[in-house]
């Protein structure tokens, strides 16, 4: 079964690599004109240059993902490149802190409160603002299984994706019918970002999942790419857990 984008302008956050590389080139591949934002230009070309031209057009735009001043214009260079922004997908996130919530210090804190939830809510506010209030779209948040669950070494980043959950759910009432407003919340997936998480021991992570493997950046894409077409026109409001059954392995 193929999904189609055609005619869509989809804006990716966090697209330079990872899963948010892996969504840009699914989306750019179902034929969507895509945005690519991050922070560094140069990463962007690179991840621009790689997805091609086979499918749908790319563009890049450096920005922060916290910084609200950069995110307004990053939306409204999408509309003047593309015309309109139809998908936004709230992908860029950050982990400055490894240890328990309650020995954190407060920058780590603020910044980490800055782009994994104050930033996909000004993201929303501006392509609302700029597109999707006039000519309706749909929004991806990038959430976590650490939103659902417990896990000492990084509950601050875990808080900020639940958080981010419940944000899903109010935006998809306060924009309905229009917008439709989605989650997805990974497992552990073999990103850069995650590294720490995985690299040491990949094998007997994966052998105590059901699915007896580590997610990549593609099985999230394909999630997506689901919520973001029309295949999935009657879901909002809702997080699809994306884990290779890692959260019913906890339960077992």
């Amino acid at each position: 079964m193929q999904i189609s984008l055609d005619d869509k302008v989809a804006l990716v956050t966090g697209a330079s690599r990872g899963i948010g590389r892996a969504i840009a080139g699914a989306f750019a591949d179902a034929g969507a004109s895509v945005m690519l934002s991050s922070r560094k230009k140069e990463a962007l070309d690179a991840a621009a240059a790689d997805i091609g031209s086979g499918g749908g057009e790319t563009a890049v735009f450096a920005a922060h993902a916290g910084e609200p001043d950069q995110i307004a214009a990053c939306v409204a260079a999408t509309v003047e490149r593309f015309g309109r922004v139809d998908i936004l997908v709230n992908n860029a996130a950050t982990n400055p802190y490894l240890g328990r919530a309650i020995d954190i210090d407060l920058p780590r804190f603020d910044k980490t409160w800055q782009v994994n939830y104050r930033g996909p809510v000004v993201w929303a506010q501006e392509a609302w603002k700029a597109s999707m209030q006039a000519h309706g779209g749909t929004i991806i948040n990038m959430a976590s299984i650490g939103g659902l669950s417990v896990e000492s070494s990084i509950g601050h980043y875990n808080v900020t994706k639940a958080a981010l959950i419940h944000l899903t759910r109010t935006l998809a009432a306060d924009l309905a019918p229009g917008v439709r407003v989605n989650a997805i919340a990974p497992g552990l997936v073999k990103t850069d970002m995650a590294r720490a998480l995985w690299e040491p021991a990949e094998e007997s992570i994966a052998a105590r999942m059901p699915l007896r493997r580590l997610g990549e950046p593609g099985d999230i894409a394909n999630a997506a790419l689901f919520l973001a077409s029309d295949m999935a026109s009657w879901i909002t409001g809702q997080t699809l857990v994306v884990d290779g059954g890692a959260l019913l392995g906890a339960a077992l």
